[in-house]
């Protein structure tokens, strides 16, 4: 997950949430713009990453991207693409 706010905001987030996942604290916004998640039109005080899901294949190239996330279906809906697109599963 990639998001503008400070790491402190951030460690805040996860403990709140209680996250189990990776997070990368991006103030800067360079990924963030970088994989196209923040309308570089919106003025700097709008600039919020979207919610999208990359899934990259192993060759590092980009398999997907969901750019509908729903937060209340995520887990199921990475699940069933992780299948459409034929991702082994783990044992």
């Amino acid at each position: 997950m990639i998001s503008v706010d400070t790491l402190d905001e951030n460690k805040a987030f996860a403990e709140k949430e209680h996250a189990d996942f990776p997070m990368l604290a991006n103030p800067d916004k360079k990924v963030a713009f970088a994989y196209q998640v923040i309308n570089p039109e919106a003025p700097p005080d709008r600039q919020f990453a979207r919610r999208y899901t990359y899934y990259i294949d192993p060759t590092g190239k980009i398999a997907f991207i969901d750019k509908a996330v729903k937060p209340a279906t995520s887990g199921q809906d990475i699940v069933a693409k992780l299948t459409e697109l034929k991702v082994p599963e783990r044992k």
